[in-house]
């Protein structure tokens, strides 16, 4: 059974090109709501929702599970619909072979070197789930859990509002954290996530998306065709282990230079020791933009279907990850493989292992205070 919240945002358009149709225009399904449905349950049989937030031109569908983004359809130059991120159809998917395709990624984005930190001269063990580290809030982060949800509307468009409260220790992060995660899928077709996180005791907070994109709507194919711009003149080189060096590089004549739209797959194989360590790119960038204004931090466009992704966020990084593990072991939407470098993410965030890191930007969030961050992600078609 599906049901439908209502929001009030209409075809303006119509309604000022001819006015005597307004009442009809009124009594007509909005441009913009939200509709629900059952997605499954989880391994423990907890009921798991499905939302879609629509506005006339652009579907988005979330669920409560771990807030991920199972479908994101948007049009081509020709008006043709297609899903442009990897997911599954339905619970099954994320049940049987776990990963982070659209998810909502906490208490911390991106890795933390052996599990460990210390911040007020008391040191902390978290889940290790990569090899020694931890990565992306451990054995059973953000991601795997079901959020409370609310809709609601705005003037900007419909909003999906989920809330989790992590409790002091899970994962072995100090501290209650209570989460408040925000979608809005605006007329123009943006997509803004907006973060919210309080604590009862010191601790760290990096929340992210892992939605993983091919802008073409086809995940047969790869990515490597897609020119992409980072507004970056520096990057985080990482280890073997992918654990960062600490050095803050600079990408000028390097595989890392995005500076200007390049296309990804002409340096990705490149002889550079990391690109060999990422196995491709699997790095953070130093945006340019202020941290804490909502600045423009990369773009994506596909030239066959002629999709033109903008990413915006406060952020002070980005990490690009080329799709270099998948290895069709996933069978997603549709029953197609998803095989390596199928799908690119682009995930707003401070950088890895920031808490090892004195001189990385501070992930510390402590009582009274509240976290903010905001990511916007805008699609349109550009002729070239």
């Amino acid at each position: 059974m599906r049901v439908i919240f209502l929001i009030g945002i209409l075809s303006l358009a119509a309604c000022q090109s001819n006015p005597t149709q307004q009442q009809e225009t009124t009594e007509t399904m909005p441009t913009s709501f939200i509709s629900q449905r059952p997605f499954g349950t989880t391994s423990d049989s907890t009921a798991v929702e499905l939302y879609t937030l629509t506005n006339g031109d652009t579907e988005v569908d979330i669920t409560n599970y771990g807030g991920i983004i199972t479908a994101w359809r948007v049009p081509d130059a020709n008006g043709q619909m297609g899903d442009v991120v990897l997911g599954y159809d339905n619970m099954d998917g994320y049940n049987t072979v776990p990963s982070y395709f659209g998810a909502l990624v906490g208490r911390y984005g991106n890795r933390i070197a052996n599990g460990k930190f210390t911040l007020d001269g008391e040191t902390y063990s978290l889940a290790t789930n990569n090899g020694p580290n931890h990565l992306h809030g451990g054995i059973k982060g953000f991601d795997k859990v079901v959020w409370q949800a609310d809709t609601a509307t705005s003037d900007e468009g419909p909003q999906l509002i989920l809330r989790y409260t992590s409790p002091d220790g899970e994962e072995g992060y100090p501290g209650t954290l209570v989460t408040k995660v925000t979608y809005t899928l605006q007329t123009d077709n943006t997509l803004r996530i907006d973060y919210e996180a309080t604590t009862d005791k010191p601790t760290i907070v990096n929340l992210t998306n892992h939605s993983y994109f091919n802008l073409s709507g086809d995940p047969s194919t790869t990515i490597l065709d897609h020119q992409l711009m980072i507004d970056a003149n520096r990057y985080v080189p990482v280890s073997e282990a992918l654990i960062p060096t600490g050095e803050l590089a600079s990408v000028d004549e390097t595989p890392f230079d995005f500076t200007k739209p390049t296309v990804i797959g002409n340096r990705i194989d490149a002889d550079h020791p990391q690109i060999v360590n990422g196995i491709g790119y699997d790095h953070c960038w130093v945006l340019n933009g202020a941290e804490g204004e909502l600045s423009l931090a990369a773009t994506v466009f596909d030239p066959k279907s002629k999709r033109f992704l903008e990413v915006f966020t406060t952020e002070p990084g980005i990490q690009f990850y080329s799709g270099n593990f998948l290895n069709g072991a996933a069978v997603g939407k549709g029953g197609i493989s998803y095989e390596k470098r199928s799908a690119l993410c682009l995930e707003t965030e401070h950088f890895p292992d920031s808490p090892n890191q004195p001189d990385y930007p501070s992930v510390v969030l402590r009582p009274g205070e509240t976290y903010r961050t905001t990511t916007a992600y805008k699609f349109s078609v550009k002729s070239k």
